[in-house]
């Protein structure tokens, strides 16, 4: 995304970011001039991922998320008062994840709070949101109020109204598109939620494509060593693997393929964390062959949206807003549909190719990211076979 390439070419500085941003945040329902803010600060409480395996995306996240608070201070703050982010690091360790929000909420005593990164950290925040009638914007998780149907829940991932099957139909759409077709599809999913979310809609794009399953397990999320499983995939024999995987096993899953020489048509699917700067630089050409900062920025535009058009901070009023308009942000215009997913998928189906070393500076522009679906996306071709991609 132009927006997050351009925050990652000031290698994390802030003020640079804050120029990229700033350009590109157009449509802001907030006045353009600072006016004088008065009172206690509007404080924003919630937990992000600042450690652990969800760390580089986290940090980026939160790097957003603290410019959108230096540009709307800027701009008067919200409701004539200055906005204040508390968050505290949840290590990407769901169980800290409910201790966090009492204490944003009971302690730090935060009027507004948005959601962490990530479907594993977003369910164990579910029942204290819900217990305390709070909107909740969550930023990328995949189908979290499927087990709440919570009212005031809102989804800032583009997966649209099916949230378990979009993330994997382009991969799959993509592959029996190709010539000879593909017949058999391997699934491995690590054993956490958000993996086995994308893996059941998986096997309902693979059993509408008339696919046959010959690999269908999981595998302990917090495996690293993921050249046993890569070796159990390939004596199936697979045409297409679909990994549904969090950042550690995703990088595990490529090294794993490297090592083995594991040579299938295609694979890929739902591995979250590849998009990372941290994790392109560590894999470089390893990548070839498989796609936060603009999310966590709108994340918070859409709350902000919310509070300045009915001028409250009753969160009944906000999520009422929120579920009957459409809200423009960096990431363009945006409309919650049922269950606070979004109402029209925008899922993109990436490739990596011509990744030539670990330089970061090959990953300015997406010509080694190539968006190979949906077709209206396209920026390239698909490299297939997948070990032509090499």
């Amino acid at each position: 995304m132009l927006l997050e390439g351009k925050i990652r070419r000031f290698s994390g500085a802030v003020f640079g970011a804050h120029i990229a941003i700033s350009a590109l945040s157009v449509g802001a329902f907030i006045p353009t001039s600072a006016a004088a803010q008065t009172g206690e600060p509007l404080k924003i409480g919630y937990s992000m991922a600042l450690s652990g395996g969800l760390g580089p995306n986290g940090r980026s996240a939160l790097l957003a998320q603290k410019i959108w608070e230096e540009d709307t201070n800027a701009k008067g703050g919200l409701l004539g008062r200055p906005v204040k982010l508390i968050y505290y690091d949840d290590q990407t360790n769901p169980a800290t994840v409910p201790g966090i929000y009492a204490k944003l909420l009971d302690v730090d005593k935060v009027e507004l709070i948005i959601g962490p990164y990530g479907t594993n950290l977003q369910a164990p925040a579910m029942p204290i949101a819900m217990q305390r009638k709070k909107v909740f914007i969550t930023l990328l998780g995949t189908a979290v109020n499927t087990a709440f149907n919570y009212v005031n829940y809102f989804s800032m991932v583009p997966t649209g109204p099916d949230p378990k099957s979009s993330i994997t139909k382009g991969f799959v759409d993509v592959a029996v598109r190709q010539n000879p077709k593909p017949q058999t599809v391997a699934i491995v999913a690590a054993d956490g939620e958000f993996a086995l979310n994308p893996s059941e809609g998986a096997r309902e794009n693979v059993k509408a494509a008339g696919l046959s399953v010959v690999y269908d397990r999981r595998y302990p999320s917090a495996t690293t060593d993921l050249v046993p499983v890569v070796r159990a995939i390939a004596e199936t024999n697979p045409d297409i693997v679909i990994v549904c995987s969090y950042p550690p096993d995703s990088i595990g899953m490529v090294r794993a393929v490297a090592e083995v020489g594991f040579k299938p048509k295609m694979i890929g699917g739902a591995m979250v964390g590849l998009q990372s700067t941290a994790v392109k630089a560590r894999l470089g050409p390893l990548l070839n062959g498989y796609y936060m900062v603009p999310w966590a920025y709108a994340q918070l535009q859409i709350l902000q949206q919310a509070v300045v058009a009915t001028t409250s901070l009753d969160d009944s009023k906000l999520g009422d807003y929120i579920r009957a308009n459409t809200f423009t942000t960096v990431l363009g215009d945006v409309r919650f549909g049922s269950n606070g997913e979004w109402a029209r998928s925008r899922m993109l189906q990436v490739q990596f190719q011509n990744i030539k070393s670990n330089d970061l500076a090959q990953f300015k522009d997406i010509s080694t990211q190539v968006v190979v679906a949906p077709a209206e996306y396209e920026s390239g071709k698909v490299i297939y076979p997948y070990e032509k991609a090499k």
